[in-house]
């Protein structure tokens, strides 16, 4: 079956996708939402203006989809970018990187019963600290882009997923119940590099803003 992937260009879509391919289900396209909104209720923000770098480095066309990010109406332009890869790669369902957030999955889901379509969600109800060593396991290069919680600081924006960070955010999740994936919304990140990517990418230079507990990092890439 031909599949489309909500990609974000994150851990969780770009880990999803793969597993879709390891289930043998054939990605026709990649579905981005671009919000101008950066608190949006359903969609990655940071650095979503490189989904079309990473596209490339899959090999995989992508559908980017612009959206004012107003929380329900943002489903709506979902839908049409939908709809447009149901029309021009003939996908016959749609694969998210969804771990525990009903709001997002069930939102997705009624999406795909209207459209008549599938929703493969790989990674549900998968346990976090596992996920993230699986990534390290698949040789998936993820670096943190943004985080948004207490007691984050600067430091941690720019750090790549690895054993190191594992160990650190399991402790934060068993004295301040940080979700170890990020799935509270604590943080984002970055792919650079996975299995179905053709080439690496790399950070020619990053910019990082913020204050507190929440901090972002813009990256330009080479």
């Amino acid at each position: 079956m031909k599949l489309g992937v909500l990609f974000s260009g994150g851990k969780d879509s770009t880990y999803a996708a793969y597993l879709a391919v390891k289930s043998g289900y054939e990605l026709s396209c990649l579905i981005s939402v671009s919000s101008e909104k950066l608190d949006s209720w359903m969609f990655h923000t940071p650095n979503i203006g490189l989904v079309g770098r990473q596209a490339e480095a899959m090999g995989v066309p992508i559908i980017v989809q612009k959206t004012h990010g107003n929380k329900e109406e943002e489903l709506g332009d979902l839908e049409k970018a939908i709809k447009q890869a149901i029309k021009k790669y003939k996908i016959g369902g749609i694969v998210t990187g969804a771990v525990e957030s009903v709001y997002q999955a069930s939102r997705i889901q009624s999406i795909c019963n209207r459209l008549k379509i599938e929703c493969f969600n790989p990674l549900w109800q998968k346990i976090q600290v596992e996920l993230l060593e699986e990534l390290i396991k698949n040789k998936f290069k993820v670096v943190i882009a943004g985080v948004f919680a207490y007691p984050f600081d600067k430091g941690w924006v720019g750090q790549e997923i690895d054993l190191g960070f594992v160990d650190e955010i399991s402790q934060l999740n068993k004295k301040y119940k940080i979700n170890p994936a990020g799935e509270g919304g604590e943080f984002e990140s970055f792919v650079l590099n996975c299995p179905l990517f053709k080439k690496e990418l790399k950070i020619q230079s990053k910019k990082i803003f913020g204050e507190g507990n929440s901090w972002k990092m813009e990256i330009a890439l080479k």
